[in-house]
């Protein structure tokens, strides 16, 4: 075992060929409801470095899909066989998580192979524990019944990083809890962004979500994370709507309907812009839908309107910004990217990202789409597959897988002996 500069075990300091791994991947994804066919693979994707990795060991992979009451809370399955697919190996699906059969089937067998249980959320237990509550997860059924089969546990789960659920935490004082590539790459990946010092650097933060993106706006600027925030779509209108701004009914009744606590994340906008007024950079002009007029930003907008694209005066300051830029954040399009009239804001910045030469990290599926659609995506650093563990990530809230791979380090390094 590697001693590792790291908080947390890597694939690295172990020796686990002929080990049986259980792997814990987040391959969470959206499903066609007539059909129940999975749309995208792209989680599958960024796992397969951690499984190739694994190839002279027993894997046995844990993930989940959806949650009870959703439509598409649904078997593995066709997970499994996707998996298969992409790796072009067998994968042997078991309908149950734990119990005899499992036990049979994963002492039987060989190095090499590669089984998938079923959907942790078919089990209260992975849910309904206190994610504090340790103890209560080790004499879990589902954790007293799967221990003994596994040599290591490797978590590569990063879009569920921020869940603290027993297959995801559980673990970690039973055997060595290792993190996958894809968790080593992410968390990699964000803390050069985060803790580097290369400056000019900037965050543009846009689309719709204004509650995450407005979480992340505050925990960049109070720590002093990044220099200047660029604003796009809905998150622009919040920001200017705090600064008094006419933004017209629409925008405004938007904001209302899809934010309960809509006062007080204007009210949070209000004073980001206060204390930090030359770090948040807000549109000086829009394009409105559905007539494709352009409109200077503080006229007034028609109640029949909505601000769906940035102009192309802030189109040409943004970029001038993005242009000087040493290190680069984007999460949310610029407005209605997926209509051609309203894309232009969206497209230009992504350009302008993928032509500069910093460090350049993409997270949100909207922004991936953008990069995917316009063949950029080689042209980023980094892009993350994190939803709301991304956010939750910058915004410095704790991360209880992170904690929980530290933790195992903690408690295995220097005693553990395979």
């Amino acid at each position: 075992m590697a001693s590792g500069e790291r908080e947390y075990f890597t694939l690295d300091d172990f020796k686990l060929q002929g080990s049986t791994v259980f792997l814990r991947v987040d391959v969470n994804s959206p499903m066609n409801p007539v059909t129940g066919e999975i749309i995208g693979t792209t989680r599958f994707h960024s796992h397969l470095d951690t499984i190739r990795k694994l190839s002279d060991s027993k894997v046995v992979i844990l993930a989940h899909q959806s949650r009870p009451g959703k439509e598409d809370f649904t078997s593995l399955r066709e997970h499994a066989r996707i998996f298969e697919s992409l790796l072009d190996r067998n994968v042997d699906f078991v309908d149950s998580l734990f119990g005899d059969y499992v036990t049979s089937k994963v002492k039987k067998m060989r190095s090499g192979e590669i089984m998938m249980l079923e959907n942790t959320r078919f089990y209260s237990e992975e849910v309904n524990i206190d994610g504090k509550d340790l103890a209560a997860m080790e004499q879990s059924n589902l954790v007293r019944k799967l221990v003994p089969l596994m040599n290591y546990f490797v978590n590569d789960a990063f879009p569920a990083i921020h869940r603290p659920q027993t297959t995801l935490v559980g673990f970690q004082r039973l055997v060595p809890n290792i993190a996958g590539e894809l968790i080593n790459r992410e968390i990699s990946s964000l803390s050069s962004f985060m803790g580097g010092d290369m400056r000019p650097k900037i965050a543009i933060l846009a689309g719709a979500k204004i509650n995450e993106s407005i979480s992340v706006a505050s925990s960049f600027l109070k720590n002093g994370t990044i220099d200047r925030i660029l604003t796009g779509g809905v998150v622009a209108n919040a920001f200017l709507w705090a600064k008094g701004i006419e933004i017209g009914k629409r925008n405004q009744e938007f904001i209302v309907k899809n934010n309960k606590n809509y006062r007080e994340l204007i009210d949070v906008c209000r004073d980001l812009i206060n204390r930090y007024p030359e770090s948040v950079m807000l549109p000086t002009d829009a394009v409105l839908y559905p007539s494709k007029q352009r409109l200077i930003v503080g006229e007034s907008v028609p109640d029949d309107q909505v601000m769906a694209d940035i102009g192309v005066d802030t189109i040409v300051e943004y970029i001038d910004t993005i242009s000087r830029a040493q290190a680069i954040f984007m999460n949310g399009p610029m407005g209605m990217y997926e209509f051609e009239d309203f894309s232009v804001g969206t497209f230009e910045v992504v350009r302008a990202i993928a032509r500069n030469k910093g460090l350049k990290i993409a997270g949100g599926g909207h922004t991936l789409s953008v990069l995917e659609h316009l063949n950029l995506m080689s042209k980023i650093s980094h892009a993350s597959t994190g939803g709301g563990a991304l956010i939750s990530y910058l915004s410095g809230e704790e991360m209880p897988v992170l904690e929980a791979l530290k933790a195992s380090k903690k408690f295995f390094a220097g005693k553990y002996h395979g």
